[in-house]
């Protein structure tokens, strides 16, 4: 196996995990700044506030894209499995 072999899959293997976090980590992002949002309109400043809401959030955002989410992730383990041969040299 060559270093640009590694390096694609390196390269793949990064694309896939961004692309894959990214819709949660925007929707927890947008949650926490209309949160602080209101934190700041309202002068609360509760911990909880934060955290209860992203959470929630979190788990929407994962059952409605987490078919997609799994799909990109086994997407790409096909792939490596099906290229195992060109690996092993």
């Amino acid at each position: 196996m060559t270093i640009e072999v590694v390096s694609d899959m390196i390269k793949d293997a990064l694309y896939i995990i961004v692309i894959t976090a990214a819709p949660l980590l925007l929707l927890s992002l947008v949650v926490g700044l209309i949160i602080s949002i209101f934190q700041t309109v309202t002068s609360i400043q509760e911990q909880t506030l934060t955290f209860v809401p992203k959470i929630i959030s979190i788990f929407i955002g994962m059952m409605l894209i987490g078919h997609w989410m799994l799909n990109n992730m086994v997407q790409y383990m096909i792939d490596l499995w099906s290229n195992f041969s060109l690996y092993i040299r």
